[in-house]
């Protein structure tokens, strides 16, 4: 029985134990044993609420049924943990990986990895120095939709690609504890945030771009950037993505689209399902279900149990992700100017 110790239980950690729950009861060989949060109020009277990714962490938990903690150093010490899915606000990510590393449980961690390259390096770093399985959530690697996607890309199915758009528009986080979200210096500003996903189907489609140049807008004093948009150079592509978390309208839904053109077809993905457009022919729906939150979790479990090597988002792709997303950065703070990679 895998044994997970859940650190952090505001939007996003209410979200992982959802999937414990139902990984539970559909009979999988895991068990959540242990909650750890800085605010025990959330213990008893939390409200959820945000969240730009579906319906997350809205259910009524009984937290009797588990070992609850205020400090994570003194949850690795009582429990005997597998691992410690982390699911802490971005600046906290490479410490808390870190220290459950060396404190001998393998660690999950939300995206993104973390503020850095250099944070990154250093859960990398680790998990090589204690021999502990490190994975960072990267939710649209395990999301049906973006899996088609990877399918066609790699099979060439349709030739190369020749223009891609990807997309992301939600709401502002201001419901975030404390205002992390908000908060550049902890969070990194939508562009981080939100935006990161794009960046590493991006990265995860087609490796590493030769540079990107980069356009974005702030709002919230001090939040960074919250709207983005951004070209990335790679030979014989025209690639774009767009980012924006300023978007309030009452019933105004989040969206997250790509739109992929290929030598002999394309591939629309704009609400549940993926439709494909071959050259001329019609288009016609690939319907997969499931959501990349369950899947990323039952994933890194079989893998940690199995010991096979993770290869979907290794922890040396997703700190290329961070290294491309601080070129945008860098580029958005020149006005858009190009920088190399």
């Amino acid at each position: 029985m895998i044994k997970v110790g859940l650190v952090g239980i505001g939007f996003m950690g209410r979200g992982h134990l959802d999937q414990y729950l139902r990984l539970e009861n559909e009979g999988f060989d895991v068990k959540l044993v242990a909650l750890c949060d800085v605010d025990t109020q959330k213990f008893t009277s939390f409200s959820s609420q945000g969240g730009n990714m579906g319906a997350l962490g809205q259910g009524a938990y009984d937290f009797t049924k588990y070992a609850l903690y205020e400090k994570m150093d003194e949850m690795l010490a009582k429990e005997h943990l597998d691992y410690v899915d982390i699911a802490l606000p971005t600046h906290l990510h490479a410490e808390y990986a870190c220290k459950a590393m060396r404190a001998g449980a393998s660690v999950l961690c939300e995206k993104p990895m973390a503020l850095t390259p250099d944070e990154c390096q250093s859960m990398i770093d680790t998990a090589n120095e204690t021999g502990k399985r490190l994975m960072i959530a990267q939710c649209l690697r395990f999301w049906p939709a973006y899996e088609i996607l990877k399918e066609y890309v790699v099979n060439q199915t349709f030739g190369k690609i020749t223009c891609a758009y990807f997309a992301r528009h939600g709401g502002t986080p201001v419901w975030s504890y404390e205002g992390w979200l908000l908060d550049e210096t902890r969070s990194g500003g939508c562009l981080l945030d939100q935006h990161v996903h794009d960046v590493d189907m991006v990265n995860w489609l087609l490796g590493k771009p030769l540079a990107v140049s980069t356009l974005g807008v702030n709002r919230h004093p001090g939040g960074g950037f919250d709207a983005v948009s951004t070209q990335y150079r790679y030979e014989g592509m025209v690639i774009n993505t767009q980012d924006d978390w300023t978007m309030n309208g009452a019933d105004m839904p989040f969206q997250m689209l790509f739109r992929v053109n290929f030598e002999r077809g394309a591939l629309l993905f704009e609400g549940a399902n993926v439709t494909v457009y071959p050259n001329g022919s019609k288009g016609f729906e690939v319907v997969r279900a499931d959501t990349g939150y369950y899947r990323e979790i039952k994933y890194y479990i079989n893998h940690l149990k199995s010991g096979e090597t993770m290869s979907v988002a290794t922890p040396e792709s997703t700190k290329q992700t961070i290294e491309i997303a601080t070129a945008e950065r860098e580029s958005a703070r020149q006005g858009g100017a190009w920088v190399e990679l």
